[in-house]
Formats: C-alpha cells, sequence, structure tokens
C-alpha cells in the first residue's frame, strides 16, 4: 500500500541547510535533516512508523489532506512525503507472521510434556541470532 501525505519544511534557523518537517495530519510525527534531502527521508520514515503503529494497532491510516488545504507557517512549505507501506512494514513491522516448523516426533512430545512454547522458543533463538550477527 502506497500513501502519500502533506508534510511542512521549515528552515532551521539555527543549523544552515537543516529543515525540521512536520506531517498535519499524523498528530505528533515531527521529524528533521541536517538537508533537505535528510529532512525528506526522515520525515518519510517518521511517517511510515507513525502510520505502521497505527495499522498494527487494527486502525485504519489517516486520511490525507489535500496539499492545497495545508498552509505552512512562515517561512516554510509543503511538499508530498510518499509512504510505501508493505516495505516498511516487511523491515519493521512487528505484526506476527505465520510459519510452519518441522521436527523430530521425540521432540515434539518433550516439548509437549513441558508446555514449552514453540513460537516464543523460535522467536527468542531468532531474535540471539540476529542480535549477534547485528554486534
Amino acid at each position: 500500500m502506497k500513501l502519500t501525505y502533506p508534510a511542512c519544511f521549515y528552515p532551521d534557523e539555527e543549523q544552515k541547510g537543516a529543515y525540521a518537517v512536520v506531517i498535519p495530519d499524523l498528530p505528533g510525527c515531527v521529524s528533521g535533516g541536517d538537508t533537505l534531502a535528510e529532512a525528506i527521508l526522515m520525515g518519510t520514515d517518521a511517517a511510515s512508523s507513525w502510520v505502521l503503529d497505527e495499522l498494527e494497532d487494527g486502525k485504519p491510516a489517516p486520511e490525507a489532506s489535500s496539499i492545497e488545504s495545508v498552509i505552512p507557517d512562515p517561512g516554510g512549505f509543503v511538499s508530498i512525503l510518499v509512504l510505501d507501506m508493505d516495505s516498511y512494514a516487511e523491515k519493521y513491522g512487528n505484526k506476527a507472521v505465520r510459519k510452519n516448523l518441522t521436527i523430530p516426533a521425540w521432540l515434539n512430545t518433550f516439548a509437549e510434556k513441558n508446555h514449552i512454547n514453540f513460537s516464543q522458543v523460535l522467536q527468542e533463538a531468532l531474535t540471539a541470532i540476529y542480535q549477534r550477527q547485528q554486534a
């Protein structure tokens, strides 16, 4: 799913070339960057994260205002951010994904007798491997 939201960009008065980004349709969603390009990327990331949280909570993505209806404060300008929610969710989403697994029967018997949660064990093991590789 691709979404677009208007964003207000404001030059940073203290740091030349830097911009703050406010996405009016996503309350509290503010970001920024040391350059305009970085501000666009950071704004897109912040908006994607905001929307993903809503989607994972079972809420719909907020409807976007038209670009013409968004009036920035003095000194700012409006541009559109494009969010690729499928790609973002694939990389950062917490939504559970169902996986099938195959284990020996004796191990299955052991795990069931000991009330071991297969999903929890697999998730903990994969998380540990992931953390080792990131270190």
